[in-house]
């Protein structure tokens, strides 16, 4: 029975490669000499550190940039709260998404119920797979949850016939 799966993943090697351009590019900023301008990953977080909030929003951009370069959609950033660390330092966490979440893979599983396709939808982990008879059901099924979801960047795989 044809079939693929629904994602929602970042390439965290593309990540990565962003994060470390980010901080050759904070070490070589004149604005940022002698400030304690910083960006880690660890896991699937990224920290930003800075002085003011004014200077995290600068390094956000600077990120966000590298991101575009390597075809990494910014959608994936799950920005936090700014936090005040010791002295004058402020940080703040951003989150990179990875899989769906339980609620919006069960409003995808209504989405495709209520258009009347002929595809079932199943929630397995954090990727939802869709199953149907027919191909042409298939792709209309991608078409409508590219079209109906477009705050979350989903990427389809797994297509078999």
């Amino acid at each position: 029975m044809p079939s693929f799966d629904t994602v929602c993943e970042a390439s965290i090697v593309d990540v990565k490669h962003a994060v470390e351009n980010t901080t050759k590019e904070i070490t070589t900023r004149f604005d940022f000499k002698g400030t304690p301008a910083a960006i880690e990953l660890k896991d699937k977080e990224i920290t930003l550190i800075g002085d003011a909030d004014f200077q995290l929003s600068q390094i956000e951009d600077i990120l966000r940039n590298k991101l575009t370069k390597r075809n990494v959609d910014v959608r994936f950033l799950d920005k936090g709260d700014i936090q005040k660390m010791g002295g004058d330092k402020v940080k703040q966490v951003i989150k990179v998404r990875d899989g769906i979440e339980t609620e919006l893979g069960k409003k995808i599983q209504r989405l495709i119920k209520d258009s009347k396709l002929k595809v079932q939808a199943a929630i397995q982990e954090s990727k939802l797979r869709v199953t149907g008879a027919k191909r042409d059901d298939l792709q209309a099924a991608m078409a409508l949850i590219k079209k109906e979801i477009a705050e979350v960047p989903l990427s389809f795989d797994n297509f078999r016939d």
